[in-house]
């Protein structure tokens, strides 16, 4: 016999967690299933040998609007990272930082030899939309990434910096991103410092999870949804329910599968995590800054590295350190092996590798919707009476963007505005 049910969110990612918040809130009774054996979607973090290891290179940004108005920030203890990059350049080792989030590194940072003058002025004239209003910055004609650095003139030295960090953020390095989503990321990241709670990116959707009435149903994997009059037909394995309104809440190829929905193209990441000797990060100029290779011919697959516990201590057990190493995979790339990986660490870093051990290693082909020109905000929800999808892949490809689409799921169920 089937179950009646009110609302059922499919997916305990943060699009699904914070619409089955709202709608609580609101006075609906409210369900969530999920197909894995906990809550987070592509959040997770798993705990190996005393190390915690979040699946994929991920922070939490404390800018983001979405974040300042939905997460309580203090529970979650974050750790921050330096607010700025380090860069292994032809010539050795620079620091690029925020003078405002990082006076610290203000000196290191003008020594650098990185702040050309003329350079300077191209990344102003690329980057000068991002400091003025976010809504006129949606509004503005798009273009490639690359097409856009090209048509300010950004070369040289702080183009390789600004291709190696953003790389690693969208988890492109071809330029084929929106340069208006670039924007917007590097508008939050002049704002704010970003982190990771102190147990691990996990703490972020298990703290949207913990209030709700009915816990999240784990292991529950939804086969098919089925719109009728008046209701939604759902079948899971060896479960069926009618519910009056249900929300797919999914990653984008389930929800394609589910509804029918276009599934955009999807970035791939592996992320090693090496446990270090202790003592490592003592050895390191700036221990707590995440890294990119700005050479001319980078020496490995990397796109950024970064020694975890010197900004989380809680990342790694007593005496023992964590360094975490990202490359782009999937699109025909030959994917990486560990001693690659390990390799251009500690390259990039400036250390030798005797003693590092692989913790995990997390390959990832769909870690990130892909975001082409021109950027598109606010895709429709309602795929059909009463069947709603939601995620970030129906926004912007970020945890703002998961969070937003989570909001307007439930604003649409509810018939109120979206704020």
């Amino acid at each position: 016999m089937a179950d009646e049910l009110d609302v059922l969110v499919i997916g305990a990612g943060l699009a699904g967690l914070r619409c089955a918040r709202e709608l609580q809130a609101a006075g609906r009774d409210v369900q969530v299933w999920e197909a894995s054996d906990d809550v987070g979607g592509r959040i997770r973090t798993d705990e190996v040998d005393g190390f915690l290891v979040d699946r994929g290179f991920q922070v939490l940004n404390p800018a983001y609007p979405a974040v300042r108005r939905w997460v309580d920030l203090p529970a979650l203890e974050m750790r921050p990272l330096a607010a700025g990059v380090g860069v292994r350049t032809d010539d050795g080792f620079a620091v690029l930082a925020n003078p405002l989030r990082s006076p610290a590194l203000l000196a290191a940072t003008l020594r650098s030899g990185l702040l050309q003058r003329g350079e300077l002025s191209a990344v102003a004239r690329w980057a000068a939309p991002a400091l003025g209003s976010p809504t006129r910055l949606k509004r503005r004609a798009d273009q490639r990434l690359g097409a856009a650095l090209d048509q300010a003139g950004v070369v040289g030295d702080l183009r390789r910096v600004i291709d190696g960090f953003l790389g690693g953020v969208l988890l492109d390095d071809s330029g084929s991103t929106s340069n208006v989503f670039a924007l917007l990321l590097l508008r939050m990241f002049a704002l704010g410092s970003p982190g990771v709670p102190a147990s691990g990116m996990r703490q972020l959707p298990r703290q949207l999870a913990a209030t709700l009435t009915h816990p999240v149903r784990t292991g529950t994997r939804v086969r098919r949804v089925d719109p009728r009059s008046g209701h939604v037909d759902v079948q899971a394995d060896g479960l069926t329910a009618h519910a009056r309104q249900v929300v797919v809440a999914t990653d984008p190829r389930a929800a394609g599968v589910l509804t029918g929905v276009p599934v955009p193209p999807m970035k791939g990441v592996l992320t090693c995590w090496f446990a270090t000797p202790d003592g490592v990060a003592e050895m390191l100029p700036h221990p707590d800054l995440l890294c990119v290779d700005g050479r001319t011919r980078p020496s490995g697959p990397l796109v950024n590295v970064a020694m975890m516990s010197a900004a989380a201590p809680s990342y790694a057990p007593v005496r023992r350190q964590l360094v975490q190493a990202s490359a782009l995979i999937g699109g025909g790339r030959v994917t990486p092996g560990d001693d690659a990986m390990r390799q251009h660490a500690g390259d990039v870093l400036g250390c030798g590798t005797w003693g590092w051990e692989l913790v995990a290693r997390h390959e990832i082909l769909d870690a990130l919707p892909s975001q082409p020109p021109p950027i598109r905000l606010r895709q429709p929800l309602e795929i059909a009476p009463g069947l709603l999808v939601c995620g970030d892949h129906r926004d912007t490809a970020s945890i703002q963007g998961a969070l937003v689409s989570g909001h307007r799921a439930a604003r649409h169920i509810l018939g109120g505005p979206v704020a």
